[in-house]
């Protein structure tokens, strides 16, 4: 039996009931967003503390505080003492800025304010096709990441947490082993790149994204132990991407974009590969029908924030053959992602 934490048996729950979980959810997601900006798991690292103490700790109004405290142990987040102080469990554990997996910065990132005024406008976006994004703040999610260098900082560690297994399961599932140099256009801080360089050492490489994503780069690159295979290059990938690799890697960008944009940014890719280059596009490729998949639902968040959009294998073959390539196969891993590999027709 699963019952939620507002007390729905989600296995036995008539439809009615169902719906209304669904639709409460935010509930729980602004509960655990508050739990995350407040810091409260990197206070309790040393141990139990009451909601007094960590009220001084975070500069909150002690009850209230204990509210939200008392919510996290329904949602197995803390645990509650004898002596009424609170303490992680090691779902809370993973909440502490930088354990494994990047929880926190994850959520800052895509349950933070500045995300959560884009989703505001979603019947908006029904209507006109436009960003959520753009509606409340005026400007598109890359730009506004631009000029707010913690978010960015969050959102590329978030990167890293949402996609959590992808780059190891990609760099197992293709084989990269006789890929030459691998340029991975719009890589952000080498998470992909770094995987795909530990299983194949003979792979060269270079990291192509705009000037303020790879600062950090260099660091997450030496820390994996690939640096010295990787030239990092600030470029602006619908300008232009760096020439003479054997394999362009898209990782995550094509959906990010409009139609006309994907075609920009993939005849770029074209122009700058020879004819016997590659082209690989790792994204949820969504199944037909009504089977369930997470890139269902992260197609709406395309939608709503930076404007792209999730594709079936068909929409993936539409719209590489307006770019230039034929579709050659589509690689399945052991992740939600896939590879989808192209290849350029007529140079």
């Amino acid at each position: 039996m699963t019952t939620t934490d507002i007390g729905v048996d989600t296995t036995t729950a008539p439809p009615h009931a169902q719906l209304i979980q669904m639709a409460t959810a935010y509930w729980v997601s602004r509960a655990v967003y508050a739990t995350a900006k407040l810091g409260l798991a990197d206070h309790l690292a040393g141990g139990p503390k009451t909601a007094s103490e960590l009220a001084t700790l975070t500069r909150t109004h002690a009850p209230s505080l204990h509210r939200l405290l008392r919510t996290q142990t329904s949602l197995g987040i803390l645990a509650e003492d004898g002596q009424h102080r609170f303490g992680l469990t090691p779902l809370g554990d993973a909440l502490r800025s930088g354990a494994p997996g990047s929880a926190r910065a994850t959520i800052l990132a895509l349950a933070g304010d500045w995300w959560w005024r884009g989703w505001e406008h979603m019947l908006y976006c029904l209507e006109t096709g436009e960003t959520g994004m753009r509606r409340a703040s005026g400007t598109s999610i890359f730009e506004y990441l631009a000029g707010q260098p913690q978010e960015a900082s969050y959102f590329n560690e978030a990167m890293i947490g949402f996609h959590g297994a992808e780059p190891a399961a990609v760099a197992e599932a293709y084989d990269f082993s006789a890929c030459g140099t691998v340029v991975d256009v719009g890589g952000g801080t080498g998470n992909l790149l770094a995987a795909i360089l530990e299983r194949h050492p003979g792979v060269r490489a270079v990291l192509a994204d705009l000037p303020h994503v790879i600062e950090e780069a260099p660091g997450v690159l030496a820390t994996r132990g690939v640096l010295d295979r990787v030239t990092c290059h600030g470029i602006d990938f619908f300008a232009d991407v760096p020439q003479g690799g054997d394999v362009y890697l898209l990782s995550h960008i094509v959906h990010d974009w409009t139609e006309d944009q994907c075609l920009a940014i993939l005849g770029n890719c074209r122009r700058a590969m020879g004819p016997t280059g590659r082209l690989l596009i790792v994204e949820m490729v969504l199944p037909d029908g009504n089977a369930p998949h997470p890139g269902k639902l992260l197609d709406l968040a395309m939608l709503v924030m930076p404007g792209g959009q999730e594709r079936t294998e068909a929409e993936y073959a539409a719209l590489l053959g307006r770019a230039g390539f034929e579709l050659r196969r589509v690689v399945s891993t052991r992740s939600a992602v896939s590879v989808v590999e192209a290849l350029p027709v007529g140079i």
